[in-house]
């Protein structure tokens, strides 16, 4: 099991890959994108399978940078909830 440190490691941030959107290292596949597989219903063993060179670990990498970006904001639904 890789620690939180370890994670993160895999993301990389650069200027000149994809407009310095976050990235799994050495790839051009950004978190944003991984996500969005994720939340329209690809599985990870599909990912895995559409993208040879990831790993397991490169989508715990993703997953575990979102929570960690959206745990010094703010979020505010995008529908409210009615009472």
């Amino acid at each position: 099991m890789m620690s939180e440190q370890e994670l993160l490691e895999r993301i990389t941030l650069d200027p000149k890959v994809m407009t310095g959107k976050p990235v799994i290292k050495g790839t051009r596949l950004t978190v944003e994108y991984i996500l969005n597989l994720l939340a329209h219903g690809m599985s990870v063993s599909e990912i895995l399978e559409e993208y040879p060179g990831l790993t397991h670990a490169d989508i715990q990498a993703c997953l575990l940078f979102a929570t960690k970006a959206l745990a010094d904001t703010s979020f505010m639904p995008l529908i409210p909830e009615s009472a």
